[in-house]
């Protein structure tokens, strides 16, 4: 197949998917027979701004899945392909993908690409079920706190507990000084 001729138009078509392929962080492939003009529209603006939904020929899909350097995709361009190239946060696109599909299940995740490599439907899917990298980081950086504030109080612990031992000592002579007075 890839030594066959290719028209200028579809020559074009190919060399764009391939752009849209090496620069997408990850692509899904999805079946989206049955899905109407207006649930598709619904779709691509529930995907936001950093990902672009688009329907693909099969065989042009497959060219430029393979000038792009991706293997393992042949199996899955069967039927009526539409990609996602996601270009922001790969996680936040299959939420949207998966969410889609339970409230439209004619929408079918076939699988997709990951840095550079094929992933299964299941994948795709336990990408879903990861948190996005904003709550990831913020979580993390919630622990780095939590352990700095550990650290502060664990250093600060023998200065307060000496201040308070002199203080009590201080009190005892005082109290001893104020009964012999007496």
């Amino acid at each position: 197949m890839a030594d066959k001729p290719v028209r200028d138009d579809k020559a074009t078509a190919v060399a764009e998917l391939t752009e849209q392929f090496r620069g997408a962080s990850a692509t899904v492939l999805t079946e989206y027979r049955g899905l109407t003009v207006a649930q598709l529209k619904t779709l691509r603006r529930s995907l936001g701004r950093e990902t672009t939904y688009a329907v693909a020929k099969n065989t042009l899909a497959k060219r430029a899945a393979t000038d792009a350097g991706i293997s393992g995709l042949d199996d899955l361009f069967s039927g009526p392909t539409a990609l996602a190239f996601v270009g922001g946060d790969p996680v936040e696109a299959a939420k949207s993908l998966r969410e889609f599909a339970k409230a439209h299940p004619l929408l079918i995740i076939k699988g997709g690409v990951f840095e550079g490599k094929a992933i299964s439907a299941d994948e795709v899917r336990r990408l879903a079920d990861l948190e996005s990298r904003e709550v990831l980081l913020a979580k993390l950086a919630g622990a780095m706190k939590g352990n700095l504030s550990k650290a502060a109080a664990l250093f600060q612990a023998p200065l307060s507990k000496a201040a308070r031992t002199v203080q009590a000592l201080a009190d005892k002579r005082e109290q001893e000084a104020g009964g012999a007075a007496e």
